[in-house]
């Protein structure tokens, strides 16, 4: 009798699993050497599935269902045994359960930026991340793949595997898409369900997955493309320049104190630059009226009187060559006269807003220009 308990011991009569830990893909029934014995109940729940693998081979595949183990039920596991009557003594297979749920809200990004050509940044570096849900509908593929011989293959095992597989087809997909760096933001749902079409074919054949769905929940771009774009929309925000320096210098002066001061400097300088261009304009235009009458002092020769009428004229017709020459600004300088930063300056120029020109890598903008601006 004793003798009879030993043997039942060593015999599997239910087979079965209950997975708890809600991360588990695969798992391989621990045997603990014993044999299963004709007759044995297996227990397939909803959600899973049973691989039998007979000495590295795989055998039958069980869907959910409660199954009594007879040659009938396992065709495939009876010729590779060779049983040709059915057989009547224990044996040894690996049982492995396939969990075939479906796991939700697997995480995915890129760990370096992505290079990319757009319209209107030219080549940018962007990041993305978002989720994922997937479940396994090829059971031997994917322990063959994937799971191997593992006792217990959880999610973390594949994560790497997975994540690395998603950006890069993301990767490829997003520079194919050709979608504007401010425009992808419109389009998630858009990108998501064009990438599930392009990732899913690589996964199933690779390894027995299907992604049910996949979600882009934000693509970014460097902090200094940021600030950039930041700085581009305070500009349109702002709109006329001019109207905008006005009401600083407004604002400023209203509320008196050293402030005010320093806003009336700008519109001071502007001032007396306007004064300078008009007296140059006279001075040109006396200069051009006509060769000097009889008895006056020949072009060129200096008056006897040096206080007379005559000798003011000729020192302002012969200082307004170099009082013109002194009618261009740095951007530096402009941007003092106007009271901004000097990157607001030249945004301007590069909108084509302020006319300039550029000699060498440095930009000079003449005072005629600077006063075609201001009046708007």
């Amino acid at each position: 009798m004793d003798f009879m308990k030993i043997i039942t011991k060593q015999l599997i009569e239910i087979i079965e699993w209950t997975d708890d830990s809600r991360d588990t893909l695969s798992y391989r029934w621990p045997d603990e050497d014993k044999e299963i014995k004709n007759g044995a109940q297996l227990i397939v729940r909803e959600s899973q599935q049973v691989q039998f693998v007979s000495e590295g081979q795989f055998a039958d595949l069980f869907n959910p269902g409660r199954y009594q183990l007879t040659t009938q039920n396992i065709p495939i596991l009876s010729t590779l045994r060779g049983w040709k009557y059915g057989f009547n003594s224990p044996f040894k297979c690996d049982v492995y359960y396939i969990n075939t749920r479906l796991f939700t809200g697997n995480k995915w990004g890129t760990s370096n930026p992505i290079m990319m050509r757009d319209k209107d940044f030219g080549v940018i570096r962007l990041r993305a991340f978002g989720t994922y849900d997937f479940r396994i509908t090829n059971a031997a593929l994917f322990l063959k793949e994937v799971a191997g011989t593992d006792q217990n293959f959880r999610i973390d095992e594949f994560a790497d595997t997975m994540r690395s597989r998603i950006v890069s087809i993301f990767s490829e997909a997003l520079a194919k898409a050709q979608v504007p760096a401010l425009d992808v933001a419109q389009r998630y749902s858009e990108l998501g369900d064009a990438l599930l079409q392009l990732i899913n074919p690589a996964v199933s054949e690779k390894y027995g997955l299907e992604i049910t769905s996949f979600l882009l929940e934000n693509v970014s771009v460097p902090p200094e493309v940021e600030q950039a774009i930041d700085k581009r929309s305070s500009m349109g925000a702002i709109g006329n320049l001019n109207d905008y320096v006005k009401y600083q210098m407004g604002a400023a002066m209203a509320n008196g104190g050293e402030g005010a001061a320093a806003a009336t400097i700008p519109a001071t300088m502007a001032m007396g630059f306007g004064m300078a261009q008009e007296m140059m304009k006279g001075m040109q235009s006396g200069a051009a009226g006509g060769a000097p009458a009889a008895g006056s002092p020949a072009a060129g020769a200096a008056p006897a009187d040096p206080f007379s009428p005559a000798a003011a004229q000729a020192a302002q017709t012969s200082a307004a060559p170099a009082a013109a020459a002194m009618q261009v600004f740095t951007p530096a300088q402009a941007a003092q006269v106007l009271g901004v930063d000097e990157a607001d300056v030249l945004a301007e120029i590069q909108a084509g807003n302020l006319k300039a020109r550029q000699i060498g890598s440095q930009w000079r903008i003449a005072q005629a220009s600077l006063d075609e601006f201001l009046k708007g």
